[in-house]
């Protein structure tokens, strides 16, 4: 289930299934034997485990692993130092990002190869990172606070200093330095290079760069202030940049005339790539969070966004009101009342504590005041779990109580029926067939409201396109 903050500054991430050859040998050199006394690969080793850890873990495919691995490779030949080897890791998150740490460690998240349309888009946002591993700017930066996002302010503030507390609060600490904008400028000019050199379209970078920022502004709550912490907030997206990526790749040719996207073979690598939330971590559908493992549902108010996390499920809405769900063990079967003031919340008003029954599940709700933030604090008990509400909003304003309320009133466990039915969502490639449409495409989309504009966005369509007979699209199914 829950939740922490996405990770800042360059980043890519992959598997470390991909152990590429030095030279051609009969007797090749593995990752581990090369690395084994390079000082940058021992940072990157320290570093892994908790960037796993906090993406979800790796993603396991053969399929993807493979193709993954085929374009890294081809990057690796055409390398300002190919002495340098590469643990590639997918990880197992909707999230957008790629990355790399000191050492070789590049990583890349299922998120973003779904939204990539072909191979040299991929190879685009790897050749970039490998740029920066290459440039040892992993060892240059250093390290500087990110502000907090809206909803790790709710921990931080609604949550005494307590163990309970800085285990919440944890993931949300983690952090990756940004790298400065000349060493992304830097990675730029070599990473364009390699794309070319290693054959693939050397205007890939330019036009994923522009797929990435659509994404951002599709899933923004607020496209104009949005504060999330993805690849582009860590890579800035500004139009010079774009040109200029293009301007590096007129080096090689004009746009469309050079350069193998590897379009087939990648649509083939990521047909049937798990899409958003993974089973072990809950169902984001529009407006409504559902786990099957833990049999419970709840919707959010129209206009808000889910981010379902590791370890909360988040939701930020207009107006900086903020969400935040989570859950914990109640093994002795504590009384509700008395759970809510022991301590774990800060600002609580003892006089607002009161008893309550959400369709027909045992409940405590109150209200909490600190810093600059009202909160509704809301616990229900299942069995031996006691789910947490925090709901979060600016002192004064009017939008505490209708959203708690939904909250509340949609809170409720998931039938036999409903949990049989709940079924991951995956990337599907289909063939257009006669009389097919980007509308009769859109239209067999599912797990959004907003079928026609993702169906345009996941496969890189402007309003204009249009489809033909025989070309390949991704949509979104079971």
């Amino acid at each position: 289930m829950l939740a922490g903050t996405l990770l800042a500054g360059c980043q890519s991430i992959i598997e470390q299934t991909y152990e590429p050859t030095i030279s051609p040998s009969s007797n090749p050199q593995i990752v581990d034997e090369v690395q084994k006394n390079d000082p940058r690969a021992q940072m990157g080793a320290r570093e892994h485990p908790r960037i796993v850890a906090s993406y979800g873990g790796e993603y396991k495919d053969a399929k993807t692993e493979k193709l993954v691995a085929r374009i890294t490779g081809a990057l690796t030949l055409v390398s300002e130092n190919p002495n340098q080897s590469y643990r590639i890791t997918i990880l197992n998150s909707p999230a957008i990002n790629a990355f790399a740490l000191p050492g070789g460690y590049l990583y890349v998240t299922r998120g973003l190869l779904a939204l990539a349309n072909d191979a040299s888009e991929v190879a685009a946002v790897l050749s970039h990172e490998m740029a920066h591993v290459t440039a040892n700017h992993g060892i240059e930066r250093q390290k500087k606070e990110e502000a907090e996002v809206i909803a790790s302010r709710v921990v931080a503030e609604v949550l005494s200093s307590n163990i309970a507390g800085k285990q919440a609060l944890a993931r949300g600490k983690l952090r990756l330095a940004a790298f400065s904008r000349n060493q992304e400028l830097q990675a730029d000019v070599i990473g364009v290079r390699m794309l070319g050199e290693a054959g693939y379209d050397p205007y890939a970078a330019a036009r994923f760069l522009d797929s990435m920022a659509a994404y951002a502004r599709f899933t923004a709550v607020d496209p104009d202030n949005d504060q999330s912490l993805d690849f582009l907030s860590s890579h800035p997206n500004a139009p010079q940049r774009v040109e200029l990526a293009r301007l590096h790749a007129r080096a090689f040719g004009a746009e469309g005339t050079i350069g193998d996207r590897g379009r087939d073979y990648y649509l083939a690598g990521i047909d049937g790539l798990l899409y958003g939330d993974a089973p072990e971590e809950g169902y984001v559908r529009g407006q409504t969070f559902m786990h099957g493992k833990l049999g419970i549902r709840f919707d959010v108010p129209n206009g808000f966004q889910i981010d379902n996390k590791a370890d909360a499920v988040l939701a930020t809405g207009p107006g900086d009101v903020a969400i935040r769900f989570d859950g914990v063990a109640d093994s002795r079967g504590q009384d509700l009342v008395n759970y809510i003031s022991s301590g774990w919340v800060t600002g609580l008003k003892p006089e607002t504590i009161r008893p309550i029954s959400l369709n027909g599940l045992e409940a405590a709700t109150a209200r909490a005041a600190a810093d600059r933030w009202e909160f509704d604090v809301t616990v229900v008990r299942i069995d031996k779990q006691i789910y947490r509400f925090l709901t979060a909003v600016p002192a004064g304003s009017k939008a505490l109580e209708p959203t708690a309320a939904i909250l509340k009133s949609s809170f409720r466990k998931l039938t036999p029926a409903e949990v049989t039915s709940l079924k991951p969502l995956r990337v599907r490639v289909v063939t257009a067939r006669a009389g097919d449409t980007v509308a009769s495409l859109a239209g067999r989309m599912m797990g959004t409201d907003r079928k026609l504009d993702l169906f345009r966005l996941i496969n890189a369509m402007t309003a204009t396109s249009t489809v033909r007979p025989g070309e390949k699209f991704k949509i979104i199914s079971e």
